[in-house]
């Protein structure tokens, strides 16, 4: 994007500044794609996206379907690493109060809703996801342990 209230660059920080700010325009990394009638629809982040087998899998898009299931309190999806296709589907989940539901039962509900290739691979539980201090769901730190013993990583 660009315009008169567009920042020009972040204080203190020229590599980040040199990577965003370009020529006038401000790269924000998001994804998106617009309809014949000019409807604009954000997708995700590009730093959100996850590239399986060659196929771009946009995280929210899986963790809408995960929302569906009534069991599923909260919901982060991740790119893991993979031998095969370089990086997996992986749910990080918290389960709602008082409700159960398995791995398995989670990926087949997703397969309903989704294409084959976009379903989680496996699911995590856990009791709580971590956030910035924004409160938005820190993905980076979801993330970042499956990928700390990587010999190649996938960015």
């Amino acid at each position: 994007m660009r315009g008169p209230d567009c920042v020009r660059e972040y204080w203190r920080e020229p590599e980040l500044s040199a990577e965003t700010f370009r020529d006038g325009w401000v790269h924000t990394g998001d994804l998106a794609w617009m309809r014949e009638d000019g409807y604009l629809f954000l997708v995700d982040r590009k730093k959100d996206m996850i590239i399986s087998g060659g196929f771009n899998i946009y995280c929210t898009e899986v963790e809408a379907a995960l929302y569906e299931h009534p069991a599923v309190q909260e919901a982060c999806v991740v790119g893991v690493p993979d031998e095969q296709w370089g990086e997996a589907v992986k749910a990080v989940v918290v389960r709602r109060a008082g409700n159960e539901v398995s791995a398995e039962e989670l990926i087949a509900f997703c397969a309903d809703r989704l294409d084959r290739f976009k379903k989680p691979r496996s699911v995590d539980f856990t009791t709580g996801l971590p956030h910035n201090r924004n409160g938005k769901l820190d993905r980076k730190a979801v993330r970042e342990p499956y990928w700390a013993d990587a010999t190649r990583r996938v960015n």
